[in-house]
């Protein structure tokens, strides 16, 4: 026989995963924060992260085709994703910073803070990594370029987690009509 707390914890509508930071089950109930920056109540946010991280992501494999072919063409297309992604990272980065201020839920949770500061340095080093080989694409990938890559690469994949948390497990920046400050 399942206890109560089995019972409960398979019937909620959110994975039985453990939080990676914090939890508060009566974010799992209410209906969500919505965003404050939305059109006709669809989030914008998510849907601005979409091809920075997109060109980030290319960015790190043409390094790599780079690497292995030394061709002029993956050091040039570089130069151009790490572009792109900078200037998409920084509008989407203003969005999420609108919500970051305005909702009082996601100052309240490591998830914001953490998800902010992952962004920031991401940014941060993907305007080095951009300004490093704007003058020369080609002699600034190895090894310097391609390791920012790197790290950059992994902090999106950190920073993405935690914007999920904020979104999945504390419902901001979703559908509803909960408050904006903590529940």
């Amino acid at each position: 026989m399942e206890t109560t707390e089995s019972t409960s914890r398979a019937s909620t509508p959110f994975p039985n995963l453990p939080p990676v930071i914090e939890s508060d089950d009566r974010e799992y109930n209410d209906t969500g924060v919505p965003s404050t920056v939305a059109i006709a109540g669809h989030p914008l946010h998510p849907l601005s992260v979409i091809f920075p991280i997109a060109f980030l992501a290319a960015a790190l494999g043409s390094d790599f085709g780079y690497w292995l072919t030394r061709d002029f063409f993956w050091a040039r297309a570089s130069l151009w994703l790490i572009g792109l992604g900078l200037a998409g990272g920084l509008l989407a980065a203003a969005i999420g910073l609108s919500d970051f201020l305005q909702i009082e839920r996601v100052r309240k949770r490591s998830a914001g803070w953490v998800h902010l500061g992952l962004n920031v340095a991401l940014l941060v080093l993907s305007a080095i990594n951009f300004l490093l080989r704007l003058g020369d694409a080609e002699s600034r990938i190895l090894p310097w370029g391609l390791a920012i890559s790197l790290i950059v690469g992994t902090l999106t994949s950190a920073s993405g987690w935690f914007g999920a948390e904020l979104s999945y497990r504390h419902k901001i920046g979703v559908v509803g009509a909960g408050s904006r400050r903590y529940p």
